[in-house]
This record gives structure tokens, C-alpha cells and sequence, in this order.
């Protein structure tokens, strides 16, 4: 077991592991179909997913799903920023998922708090310089490549070692471009370039990523290696939204070794499952 938790400047401060809420807005999310396409319905999920215990919200308008193509980046404006400015204009603490810079300046115009980008500054060279203009915490993630073909980069020797030492070096260019190292987050990446046997090893060591000495995002809801699980070897992987429950179990493990934060789509049972976590850690 793990205690270190950290904390991120500029956010308030959980006694616990933190629960972040995703509203994919959407049509082609591999998690929920569309659901919350519409901007009236995305408002009202996040508040939904406030009340049920998410402590901050994560609002995304771009597929990372594996194989997912780009959407332009005026599309993406449209579906992100009116939703962004719902959620914060009724006092949710809001991040904003997205790998464009200018749809993370203005979505923080909006009322973001939190630039959540898969790619770490990657797949866009001005993120780095509005994240540090904006003065808000980044979440660096592991990265190697969009989804169109990140399948293809899922090669590893040492997965836990090669992801930190990615991760190492690109926090110290982020940190180079100006960004508050204490407003920095590192995430491993689960499911983005890596197969199922990687997310898994991931999870087995995440006190080596602590190494790193930033607060940790563990994003695991719903995602493929999940599936396998619980497929097992002859069965088919079942829907993600039958993933849940597994879900949490991730994130009370997560919980467990010292995450900062999970990202969840279903919010009461990951809520559930730290709030526990956190009381069996105040009883050592």
C-alpha cells in the first residue's frame, strides 16, 4: 500500500482519492454510443455525475477510442465549450479533455480548471505554451501516437520501466515550456498503445510510478483490458457499459496505492469504492 496521494495546485484538496466524472460529448464514444451528444444532455450528466459523487468533471468532444478518426477542430469547439461553460456557471470544478490548444484555452475561458490531454502536449505544439500562459494544472499522459494506429506502437520490453522514463521525459519538457511542475499530473496511458497483458502489469506496480513524485490519473473505466477479463479465454468481452463493476475494483486498487484520482464513467460505484478504501487506510 501506497499513502502518497499529492497535491495539485490550483485544485482543491481531496482527503481521499478523487473521482472524476467523464461526459463524452461525443457521437461515436466507445463507452456510451452518443448518449450525452447533445449539449443539454451532456449539462445535465455532469451535474448528474456531481450529485453522485464526482468531485470534478471531465468533458471531452473527441473519440480516443482505439482507431478513431480526428474531428475538425471547430466541431469539436461546438461540442465542448457550451457544456464546459454549463457545468462550471453551477459550480462543478470542470476538466477539459482534449489534445487541441485552442480548445483548451477556451474551454478554461469557459470555466476549466484542469487540462486533461491523452497526449501529454504532444499532438499539438501550442498546448504547452497556453497551459503555462493559463497558469492550470495539465495531466500529462504516456502517449505514443493517435488512435488511428496506436495499436500498432503497443511494443515493450519493460512496459512499467518504459512508461515511466517516457513519462520522465515528458514532464521535463512540459516543465521546460513553462508549466508549474506542481500543477502537473502524470497518467500511464492505460489502454492507449498498450495491449491488455500492459495495462494489467501497469496496474501491478503503480508504486514505481509514484517515482515520478506527481499525483497520478488512473483511467481504466470500461476500457479493453477490462473486457478480456472478464471474458476470460473462450468468452466474449461484455459490453462496456456491463464493465463497471470492474471498474471499481480498479479503482479501489488504485485507491489503495495512492492514486491522486480516477476517471470513471459511472461515478456511485467508484465512489463507493474509494470513500472504503480510504476508511481501511485510516484503520492501519
Amino acid at each position: 500500500m501506497s499513502t502518497l496521494r499529492g497535491r495539485v495546485a490550483g485544485l482543491p484538496q481531496w482527503d481521499r482519492c478523487a473521482v472524476m466524472g467523464v461526459v463524452n460529448v461525443t457521437p461515436d464514444s466507445f463507452s456510451d454510443g452518443g448518449r450525452w451528444f447533445d449539449t443539454g444532455a451532456a449539462v445535465k450528466r455532469g451535474l448528474d455525475l456531481a450529485t453522485g459523487g464526482a468531485d470534478l468533471v471531465d468533458v471531452g468532444g473527441e473519440s480516443t477510442r482505439p482507431g478513431a478518426s480526428r474531428v475538425d477542430e471547430d466541431e469539436e469547439l461546438r461540442r465542448v465549450i457550451p457544456v464546459v461553460r454549463g457545468l462550471a456557471s453551477e459550480g462543478v470544478v470542470v476538466s477539459v479533455d482534449t489534445m487541441r490548444a485552442s480548445v483548451a484555452e477556451h474551454a478554461v475561458s469557459a470555466g476549466a480548471v484542469l487540462v486533461n490531454d491523452v497526449s501529454g502536449g504532444l499532438a499539438d505544439p501550442a498546448m504547452v505554451p497556453v497551459v503555462a500562459a493559463a497558469g492550470v494544472p495539465f495531466v500529462v499522459m504516456h502517449w505514443r501516437g493517435f488512435s488511428a494506429d496506436m495499436n500498432n506502437r503497443a511494443v515493450y520490453g519493460d512496459v512499467v520501466a518504459e512508461v515511466v522514463a517516457e513519462l520522465r521525459d515528458r514532464m521535463d519538457a512540459v516543465v521546460a515550456g513553462g508549466v508549474d511542475p506542481e500543477r502537473i499530473v502524470i497518467d500511464p496511458g492505460l489502454g492507449f498503445a498498450k495491449q491488455a497483458e500492459h495495462d494489467l502489469t501497469l496496474l501491478a506496480h503503480l508504486s514505481e510510478l509514484h517515482g515520478l513524485e506527481r499525483p497520478l490519473l488512473v483511467a481504466a473505466s470500461r476500457k479493453r483490458f477490462l473486457g478480456r477479463v472478464l471474458a476470460g479465454d473462450e468468452g466474449s468481452p461484455p459490453p462496456a457499459r456491463e464493465r463497471d463493476a470492474a471498474t471499481a475494483a480498479v479503482s479501489a486498487i488504485a485507491a489503495r496505492e495512492g492514486a491522486w484520482a480516477v476517471r470513471v464513467h459511472e461515478v456511485r460505484p467508484t465512489a463507493d469504492a474509494v470513500r472504503v478504501a480510504r476508511a481501511v487506510e485510516g484503520a492501519v
